[in-house]
């Protein structure tokens, strides 16, 4: 009888310690965001929805490296922002100085004298990254390189970046010319405000002056472009100091990501760590897009403005971002405006802010900003609502 209880005892600590151990496997198999090596090979890396700015993962985002052409991302936005003004067409023709066409590194070999147009100069910076093409078109805006830069540097601290210095457009090796994952992930979710850039930086191939006997073939130096669907910019990196980088951006369906990765020993391995990230966010995130870039969100009467109804619109496409089978039926948003709000305001200057929550507690906050020039009111303007207000008394 004792040898028959201790052999069922035996088998029932067999089966007690086999069930702690298939436990203890599941739990170690369950991993955490924290966990994630999406970008073994990359010396720093980071990953963010474009919307909202939310950081989905990263590593050591925060490392100071020299960014390469990556650099360009910037030089792009400053660009963009003079289209944007209408201190810069698309049609324009830039004459190429010397100095423009004395650079070295990537370009498109322009020539001292030459005329391009700046739509022309935006390809060859976004899909060739043309160093002189860079140089052509700060020396256009700004009057010289180092005035494009001092720019350059003051959008940094208007970023509120705490970790990027540039020392030139191009991305060229230079002292103190530095950015992190983190910071080069800003900025491109800036320049991607502008829709248009992705028209440019997602061209695989392309020609300058067709047709002539200088033709020059472009060719986009992220592949991504071209062999991950949905990928359409941003910019790719190299020098002997920063090795490969690439700051990647990708659509599908409503949701935006903003993939960055610096340090990689070969293009391949680079390519391969954004796919990573890129593949991680699709498949475990989804969006809802909430409103437009450009929409209107509220209306404000401005009774010294000769508009007395201006339009407040959003700055940028809103949405929320969640794990995909999150619940997300307690969204709700709100609009702050500034207390005060009076004429002359410019196309795109702030006077507010749109708030969305969730089950009270805040997710984004988002500029909102004025849809079209207010003018101030003229004296007749004024006057003539004068006489409507007091003809409502009669």
């Amino acid at each position: 009888m004792k040898k028959y209880v201790l052999m069922i005892m035996v088998i029932l600590l067999a089966m007690s310690g086999m069930n702690v151990t298939v436990f203890a496997e599941e739990n170690n198999s369950e991993e955490t965001e924290d966990s994630l090596d999406l970008a073994s090979d990359a010396k720093s890396a980071i990953l963010i929805e474009r919307d909202t700015g939310k950081v989905l993962y990263d590593k050591n985002a925060s490392e100071q490296l020299p960014p390469a052409s990556m650099t360009k991302i910037m030089t792009l936005l400053l660009i963009m922002e003079e289209i944007e003004k209408g201190n810069l067409k698309k049609d324009e023709m830039v004459r190429i100085s010397e100095n423009a066409a004395s650079m070295g590194g990537s370009q498109i070999f322009l020539e001292a004298g030459e005329e391009m147009s700046v739509n022309d100069l935006l390809k060859g910076i976004a899909i060739a990254s043309g160093n002189d093409a860079s140089v052509a078109l700060a020396e256009r805006i700004a009057g010289s390189e180092e005035a494009f830069v001092d720019r350059m540097n003051d959008k940094v601290k208007e970023l509120q970046l705490k970790d990027t210095q540039f020392r030139n457009v191009s991305g060229l090796p230079a002292d103190d010319h530095y950015s992190t994952a983190h910071d080069m992930a800003v900025i491109a979710k800036e320049l991607l405000k502008f829709e248009s850039i992705t028209q440019y930086t997602s061209i695989y191939e392309d020609y300058l002056r067709k047709g002539k006997e200088n033709e020059f073939w472009l060719v986009n130096t992220n592949k991504l472009v071209r062999f991950y669907p949905g990928v359409d910019g941003l910019k790719t990196g190299f020098t002997n100091e920063a090795k490969y980088c690439l700051t990647a951006t990708a659509k599908k369906n409503d949701m935006r990501v903003i993939a960055v990765a610096m340090g990689v020993d070969s293009p391949k391995k680079r390519n391969a760590t954004i796919s990573n990230m890129l593949d991680y966010a699709f498949n475990h995130y989804e969006t809802k897009k909430l409103f437009e870039k450009g929409e209107v969100i509220s209306t404000k009467d401005l009774l010294k403005s000769e508009q007395k109804t201006i339009d407040i619109v959003a700055s940028q496409s809103i949405s929320t971002i969640f794990q995909k089978g999150e619940s997300v039926d307690n969204i709700t948003t709100s609009v702050d405006l500034q207390d005060e709000i009076e004429a002359p305001l410019q196309k795109g200057e702030q006077v507010g802010k749109l708030i969305v929550k969730n089950d009270g507690k805040t997710l984004s906050e988002t500029p909102l900003i004025v849809g079209d020039d207010v003018d101030k009111a003229s004296f007749m303007t004024l006057f003539k609502r004068s006489l409507q207000h007091l003809s409502k008394f009669e």
